[in-house]
């Protein structure tokens, strides 16, 4: 007879209580408040701002699960497991996790990942009302985290390309269209001493952007602008930057995109787009996990050069200079035709 698995392992593969208690303590810094002294429910109910009855249901969960411990008085604590919920830990995952976070948002779309098998687009919206980076933007609860962030997702996946490949020797202004909290702008400014940059960007960012341009000493050259790639962008600088935005918009919206940088950019200025391609081999372990996981994030997070031309095409742009391409990102240089 064929060995018959227990259907008990089944669910616990597809329970989403213990996922959502974890992510919940990372959000409320339950680790944080246990490790600075705080065992009371109630005293952690009122730093948290949580009913104590429901939070005490909270830690008697994650305490079954070996994240927390309780003593005979009902003094809960941290496990070493549960550790790495704190702040403060070497290897925190609590960023990583929080509700409130970058990465911990993203996760939590993945409730509606049938969305994305059936239709091939991400499932944030589904989920929540409105795009993952539409929230991220513009919901207040997102300016920690952004805060925190300290490189943002676009350095990172190759951008190395961007400072060493490109001849930035005469150029004088650039513009980093959708340039997030600055990390790019901010390396490429201090390789490059005689560029002067623009970030354009939603609010949040933007203006995260431009704190943080101020404390590394580069308001001088370095000025963070709240808009829209969709919409008219600063006209007359010399290039156009595009690092890593177009795998996050379907064709339609990215050739949107690029019309836009090519309507700033005019018969003088060119586009550059550092884009990447997250394709995931075969042969990676879980890789069927990190593509799911991409999929339901992104709708494009996979285009060739080719591809990518075509759009730029299809733009109303003309490539001028390819360079080199990784297996992570490509770049290329387009005039207005």
């Amino acid at each position: 007879m064929a060995h018959q698995s227990d259907p008990g392992d089944l669910l616990k593969m597809a329970d989403l209580l213990t996922p959502a208690a974890i992510r919940a303590a990372a959000t409320l810094r339950v680790a944080d408040h246990l490790g600075a002294g705080t065992s009371d429910v109630a005293k952690l109910a009122e730093l948290t701002g949580t009913r104590p009855d429901l939070l005490e249901l909270l830690l008697r969960h994650l305490r079954t699960q070996g994240v927390l411990t309780c003593d005979d008085d009902g003094a809960y604590s941290v496990t070493e497991l549960g550790e790495r919920l704190r702040e403060d830990h070497p290897e925190s995952l609590r960023g990583h996790l929080a509700m409130d976070g970058l990465y911990g948002r993203a996760n939590l779309a993945l409730v509606n990942l049938l969305h994305t098998v059936r239709t091939g687009e991400p499932a944030h919206g589904t989920v929540f009302g409105r795009g993952y980076w539409e929230t991220v933007n513009e919901d207040p609860a997102f300016i920690e985290a952004l805060e925190q962030s300290d490189t943002g997702p676009q350095l990172g996946w190759d951008a190395e390309l961007i400072f060493d490949s490109y001849d930035w020797s005469q150029v004088g202004r650039v513009v980093d269209v959708g340039g997030h909290s600055g990390a790019n702008l901010m390396e490429l400014l201090r390789r490059q001493p005689h560029l002067h940059g623009t970030l354009v960007d939603l609010k949040n960012v933007a203006e995260v952007a431009g704190r943080r341009f101020a404390a590394a000493g580069l308001a001088d050259r370095a000025e963070a602008v709240i808009g829209s790639f969709f919409e008219p962008l600063p006209a007359g600088s010399d290039v156009y930057l595009l690092s890593a935005i177009l795998a996050d918009w379907p064709d339609e919206r990215a050739t949107a995109i690029l019309r836009r940088c090519a309507e700033a950019a005019g018969p003088d200025g060119k586009v550059l787009l550092a884009e990447v391609n997250l394709r995931v081999p075969r042969e990676v372990p879980e890789s069927a996990a990190l593509e799911l996981w991409l999929r339901a994030t992104m709708p494009a997070p996979v285009r060739s050069v080719e591809q990518l031309k075509a759009l730029a095409t299809a733009a109303g742009l003309r490539l001028t200079w390819e360079g080199p391409a990784t297996p992570l990102r490509s770049i290329l240089e387009f005039s207005p035709c």
